[in-house]
């Protein structure tokens, strides 16, 4: 099956730029106990609502990487869905603040930098900053990523 790119072109990113995703996402306790489980966190504080209610939060936090995946996630769409040859890895990742059950969050993406491969003509590196904000416009997080951007016009080198 062939995928009909959407993302951007590692021509088309210009350093700078914000790119203000359309979809949202409200996180709900079956997401955050569902990923929390399969990925083996038992950690009482997303888990254990009595317990949780003990916390300085009083109910039970969102596990921090089902949000970075949704942040990440939100903005594939947009940034790089069939333009992107691979994930990088992450420079910084930090979450300023909660994220509770029933949050909706929005997500905005900086293009930060921009550098054509050394190794491969056809592709350049992208350093995106994807940051995400609940429903109250408070940021929840912000990750600095690389990505391995495809070029639109192939190099025959």
């Amino acid at each position: 099956m062939h995928v009909i790119p959407t993302g951007k072109w590692f021509e088309e990113l210009e350093v700078g730029a914000v790119h203000r995703h359309p979809l949202t996402r409200t996180i709900t306790e079956a997401d955050n106990v569902g990923f929390s489980t399969q990925t083996m966190n038992p950690a009482p504080l997303h888990l254990d609502a009595d317990y949780a209610a003990s916390t300085d939060w009083g109910q039970p936090l969102v596990n921090s990487l089902l949000t970075l995946g949704i942040v990440v996630g939100i903005s594939v769409h947009e940034m790089t869905h069939g333009t992107t040859a691979a994930n990088l890895g992450f420079e910084k990742v930090t979450f300023p603040a909660p994220l509770f059950h029933g949050d909706t969050i929005h997500v905005e993406t900086e293009v930060l930098s921009l550098r054509p491969s050394s190794s491969k003509p056809d592709r350049g590196i992208a350093t995106f900053e994807h940051r995400a904000f609940n429903q109250h416009d408070v940021l929840v997080c912000s990750a600095i990523r690389a990505a391995m951007m495809l070029r639109a016009v192939r190099s025959a080198h």
